[in-house]
């Protein structure tokens, strides 16, 4: 065992959405190379999780603001 991580990791440059199970708090980052690639994941995901697209990352930064996608 050592000591845990300080510094916070740093994001790849490409394109980043949140998978969440319906209702709850927290999720998971998914990254996707290509906008197209990120549309077919959401599509997978779409019927049993709730989806929150994070947008472009560069640098390090997110260029795009979030957006969440509501499942009817």
């Amino acid at each position: 065992m050592g000591r845990p991580a300080t510094k916070p990791g740093k994001l790849k440059d490409g394109f980043y959405i949140e998978i969440l199970n319906k209702g709850a708090k927290k999720g998971i980052k998914l990254y996707r190379d290509s906008e197209k690639q990120m549309l077919i994941a959401i599509e997978e995901y779409r019927k049993t999780k709730d989806i929150i697209v994070l947008g472009e990352s560069k640098n390090n930064k997110f260029i795009s603001k979030s957006r969440v996608i509501k499942i009817a």
